[in-house]
């Protein structure tokens, strides 16, 4: 009742649930899980644009003590793990522009980490993650073209 008066229909306030279960469950997680969900292993979530986001976004946050999610001081297989899951986001097919932007703002904030790694374990990292942004680009460009041709061709 209060819907129809405020103007929102069921769709929207379906789809504002969804996200907020996504948020809520991509908040508990560990690097872990999030591997399990980016590679849709999950049984409860499936793999969504605003999952892939919130993960992202997850591991840009910083805490009170203005830490970030991977510290200098983590373990090499954290960082590796954190390293990897971007590399897997970058990869998956649900990517959007802005899952793209928060790639590239990771890539800043860890860019000390990541060249420090690559140093110390004679890795690759930094330029597999450029690569990956570059593909992602690409599919979105695919993606993006495909649906404008189904546009033109639809109308």
């Amino acid at each position: 009742m209060f819907g129809k008066i405020l103007g929102k229909n069921k769709k929207e306030t379906d789809e504002d649930q969804e996200h907020f279960k996504i948020v809520e469950k991509v908040s508990k997680m560990n690097l872990s899980d999030m591997r399990i969900y980016v590679n849709n292993k999950l049984t409860d979530f499936e793999i969504c644009e605003d999952g892939l986001n919130e993960v992202m976004r997850k591991l840009l946050l910083k805490d009170d003590k203005e830490q970030r999610f991977i510290e200098m001081d983590a373990m090499d297989s954290k960082k590796k793990k954190a390293f990897e899951l971007v590399i897997t986001i970058a990869s998956s097919k649900k990517i959007t522009i802005v899952t793209t932007e928060l790639i590239q703002e990771f890539m800043e904030l860890y860019k000390d980490i990541i060249d420090k790694f690559d140093k110390d374990n004679k890795q690759i990292y930094n330029s597999r993650l450029k690569d990956s942004i570059t593909n992602a680009i690409g599919v979105i460009s695919t993606m993006a073209e495909v649906n404008r041709k189904v546009k033109v061709l639809g109308s």
